[in-house]
């Protein structure tokens, strides 16, 4: 009947239609979108916090906490896959092999406490009831993947500016990485790998990748020895390993059945979780880092 306002769950519904053809954007989306930038806010700040202090600090605090942070990481890998029964011990010899070949080395050193780990899981593998293959694939895969990784963050440190090219870094992995999100979740329409990673978009990753960039080149910019191009070229290297980072761990943990890899950070998962990216840029990060020296 002309005249007659609109019921409140017709108009409910209309908005809910508007909304799926892109033309509004529902109220509990906004909320829930406010409320998990908020939570992962203050899970950061307290891991900014401890991170900012062992890369200042540097030297064997540095390569301690990279050990620490290193086992984390490999306890919830292994725990992810169990059921191949990796062999732990193995896995933390040879990640403490690599992180003081790094701290008291250079990168042959890594290479060579990378190779001396093979004979060594090896045998742990062969003392344990059950291993076998799977439990050797899975050990190493620890050590190459977050060993070496950290490894090579202790290398960088020891670099020229080796600490604040490493804070460069962080800030444009997880800059980016928001900026992914928010992205994603603003304008994110084509999905980017639906069979790892359902909530990746296109989209986003080209916002994430923009927004890395920009984040490595503005911290440049209170670097006066970092040239704005060598800035770009850092940023840009971050930019493009950082997705690839996290769709590699996605990938595990859609095999494993996993939606986290623990529950350091709460709702947010384990460290893994926040540091996947992280274990592809710093690598990156360092040779880009060595070539522009």
């Amino acid at each position: 009947m002309t005249g007659m306002s609109t019921p409140p769950r017709d108009r409910e519904r209309d908005r809910r239609r508007r909304s799926a053809k892109g033309i509004d954007i529902p109220e509990k989306t906004l909320v829930d979108a406010r409320s998990d930038l908020r939570a992962r806010i203050v899970v950061a700040v307290p891991a900014v916090a401890v991170a900012l202090t062992l890369v200042l600090t540097g030297g064997a605090v540095f390569a301690a906490g990279m050990f620490v942070l290193g086992a984390i990481c490999l306890h919830e890998l292994f725990l992810m896959f169990s059921a191949a029964h990796p062999s732990r011990l193995g896995a933390l010899i040879g990640l403490g092999g690599l992180i003081v070949a790094a701290h008291l080395g250079d990168a042959s050193n890594v290479l060579m406490a990378m190779v001396a780990s093979f004979p060594i899981i090896f045998i742990l593998i062969l003392l344990q009831p059950k291993g076998g293959a799977p439990g050797i694939s899975v050990t190493v895969l620890g050590v190459a993947w977050i060993g070496l990784a950290l490894a090579h963050a202790v290398l960088l440190r020891k670099l020229p500016h080796g600490e604040a090219i490493l804070i460069d870094i962080l800030v444009g992995t997880f800059i980016g990485d928001t900026g992914a999100y928010l992205g994603g979740r603003a304008i994110g329409k084509t999905k980017l790998a639906p069979s790892v990673s359902p909530n990746k978009t296109l989209e986003g990753l080209g916002c994430g990748i923009i927004v890395a960039v920009v984040a490595v080149w503005c911290a440049g910019l209170y670097q006066d020895w970092m040239s704005g191009t060598d800035a770009l070229i850092l940023g840009g290297a971050v930019a493009i390993m950082a997705p690839i980072g996290d769709l590699f761990e996605s990938y595990l943990k859609r095999d494993a059945g996993t939606k986290d890899t623990g529950t350091l950070f709460g709702a947010h998962g384990g460290a893994l979780d926040r540091l996947d990216a992280v274990m592809f840029t710093v690598v990156a990060g360092y040779y880009v880092w060595l070539a522009l020296l």
